[in-house]
């Protein structure tokens, strides 16, 4: 687009970068991380409430602020019975009545807690357990509905790993001191949160012991993260018929019926180990404990929705001990989290209309447009990929369905109600309305225009079975997206971005799938063996990565998202060299166009975090922390080294031989 525009707009554009935010007192060949983001860091101290800010979470409050705005005008005012103005309102005014929530305290969870207790033997159980799923709690395994790997193009049934609280195996498995510490703090938690249901010390000590026996076995029995980034090992499609002689004892009738999954003719279930270990539990351990674990399902994720006492205690644990967050959020801020979770479209539409420029959606189609080229170009020039293989990869580029913006028709919202009882009870009913939304889907073709974020998120995503990649309008906005700036800045932001997720097409896992969205091996052995080589090269670097005292980053882990880094940089850096070919753009403030590409590209993971967070973000979030999406990224862009003449006297410099080399 660049090279078209007139002279005199260009003129009045802008270097995009903010200067202040830089740290000029730091080497770039240092830490380019701290050089680039030391300035923002300094004048965007952490606040009680946060465990990490970083630009992402700035974006995010400034959006809040604006769903705010919106969602108080709905709730100010009176609005006729069942239409998606009352819902907004009126869920937004409920979460906001504390004296309500204070005067029930645990009252909304008493008939269920009740219902769970009354259960005698293992005959009931399977209706249950369906019913918990239905409402939002995750007992023992998962089911959802998505599409067919290997029949991208119709939903199926999946079955996966779930019921442990603290979502991760290594809290209830690893032995250092800082995770027993969480542990045993999790076992006060529980005691705690028992006795807030009103049940007395000695039975929520009980409770407590069998939660934990319980939730340590599915730990054990349940994958780890690498291993669930393996498509082809969780995928284990079988008949009805098979799953019943699988896992014989299990009542699956009662609980598909649960569901109302009637004539399911077949499921994937991802992890069969899981599986194996729940019928064990379900068929060996006493009904009591059970009932103590189900209750704890019912107790932990109300929490958030019940009086002060309840989500004071929640955050103590979750948010204090686990990550570190000094204060709980204000009760707005949650206010509005809730009702942007439960009728998200609903909201963003009234986001969109408000605050999406329609010139902001055409100038992403462009980029896209040039990113997708700079890809193509890239994926012809690979020395390591044999013609067959690049053939099939340029097919898969050029079939991505792109989304930007918001979707083209939106939710129907009119099968929710939210009436003037409990703010619990409003949640069962919206994640109700959810779990039938999706298990509607059962056995019917994908929808390829559904959206899998809201358009006020500020985020992206590729998926890889419709094969999309997806830009809500929330992120296009500053400092990712800015209509002002020039195309060094919009490039190194949100270009990268765009080549981010375009890269996850052709990460270790989304390689796996073709250009419909199946998982189906279209490589070669020798080019998927030279992929392999040098994916290798990426964990090894990552995985001598010190983010805490001790502690080392995990390269298998991150590696999917640290190659859609690589990937994004090296593409988006091409397609900014190509756009500004003809009409070169200016040094501003000392920077040049190229120094100012790779400035913008650190701003967006400019951010502080806290010690807590770090180890919980290694052990759970595939993505790099911030600071090593700049220093463990940049050593392997040759541009960089040449934009802000990088030597082997620097200490961030990598060999040539040693720096990554893929997209």
């Amino acid at each position: 687009m660049s090279s078209t525009w007139n002279c005199e707009l260009k003129a009045q554009l802008t270097p995009g970068v903010d200067f202040n935010n830089l740290d000029k007192s730091t080497l770039p060949g240092n830490s380019f991380y701290q050089y680039a983001c030391g300035g923002w860091m300094k004048n965007n101290p952490l606040t009680g409430e946060y465990s990490r800010f970083g630009s992402f979470d700035k974006l995010a409050e400034n959006n809040r602020e604006q769903l705010k705005g919106l969602i108080e005008e709905l709730a100010k005012t009176k609005n006729e019975q069942g239409t998606v103005a009352q819902k907004i309102g009126d869920l937004y005014n409920i979460a906001m009545d504390s004296e309500k929530l204070n005067k029930e305290g645990a009252a909304p969870i008493k008939p269920y807690l009740k219902k769970i207790a009354a259960l005698k033997g293992k005959s009931g159980i399977y209706a249950l357990l369906a019913d918990m799923r239905e409402i939002g709690l995750d007992p023992y395994f998962g089911v959802y509905v998505g599409a067919d790997d290997m029949n991208s193009s119709m939903n199926m049934v999946h079955a996966y790993q779930s019921g442990i609280s603290m979502g991760e195996r290594e809290y209830y498995l690893d032995n250092d001191a800082k995770t027993k510490e969480i542990r045993d703090k999790y076992k006060q938690h529980i005691v705690k949160m028992f006795q807030l249901a009103g049940f007395d010390k000695v039975y929520a000590q009980k409770a407590m012991t069998s939660v934990m026996a319980i939730e340590t076995r599915l730990a054990k029995a349940a994958r780890t993260k690498v291993e669930l980034r393996d498509p082809h090992a969780n995928y284990n499609k079988m008949t009805i018929a098979t799953l019943k002689k699988e896992f014989p004892s299990f009542g699956w009738d009662g609980f598909f019926a649960g569901f109302g999954l009637k004539g399911l003719k077949d499921i994937n279930v991802g992890q069969p180990a899981s599986v194996k270990e729940v019928v064990n539990i379900i068929n060996t351990v006493p009904m009591k404990e059970q009932i103590a674990y189900l209750q704890w399902k019912l107790i932990d994720a109300s929490a958030s929705y019940l009086s002060d006492d309840f989500y004071k205690a929640n955050f103590d644990f979750y948010s204090k001990t686990m990550n570190g967050v000094k204060e709980m959020k204000p009760r707005w801020k949650r206010a509005v989290a809730v009702v942007d979770g439960s009728l998200g479209e609903a909201v963003g539409q009234m986001y969109v209309k408000k605050y999406f420029p329609a010139a902001a959606k055409e100038r992403m189609v462009t980029l896209v447009k040039n990113l997708q080229e700079s890809l193509g170009e890239r994926i012809q020039n690979l020395p390591w990929m044999s013609d067959v293989t690049k053939t099939k990869a340029l097919e898969k580029l050029s079939a991505f369905h792109v989304k930007i913006g918001y979707p083209d028709k939106w939710r129907d919202y009119s099968g929710l109600q939210i009436k003037n009882d409990s703010y619990w009870a409003n949640i069962e009913r919206s994640n109700k309305f959810e779990t039938e939304y999706n298990i509607s889907k059962a056995g019917k073709p994908v929808d390829k225009d559904e959206w899998h974020m809201t358009p006020q998120t500020v985020n992206a995503y590729y998926n890889p079975t419709t094969n999309e990649i997806c830009f809500p309008a929330g992120i296009l906005q500053y400092p990712f997206f800015d209509m002002n700036a020039d195309d060094a800045f919009n490039y190194g932001a949100i270009g990268v971005v765009i080549g981010h997720e375009m890269t996850h097409g052709f990460d270790d896992s989304g390689r796996q799938y073709d250009k419909d969205g199946n998982l189906k091996d279209w490589w070669t052995a020798e080019d998927a063996k030279n992929f392999d080589e040098r994916a290798a090269v990426m964990v090894n670097f990552f995985d001598k990565i010190e983010v805490a005292p001790g502690v080392h980053a995990n390269g298998k882990f991150t590696l999917g998202e640290n190659i859609a880094d690589h990937g994004g940089l090296q593409i988006a850096y091409q397609a900014f060299k190509k756009a500004t070919a003809n009409a070169s753009l200016p040094t501003i403030d000392g920077f040049t166009p190229e120094q100012r590409f790779f400035l913008a590209y650190a701003g967006v993971w400019a951010g502080n975090i806290r010690p807590e967070a770090i180890l919980t973000r290694t052990k759970s979030d595939p993505h790099s922390l911030g600071k090593w999406r700049v220093d463990g990224a940049l050593p392997h862009i040759n541009a960089w080294y040449k934009a802000f003449n990088i030597t082997e006297k620097d200490p961030m410099f990598l060999p040539v031989e040693k720096r990554v080399s893929i997209w």
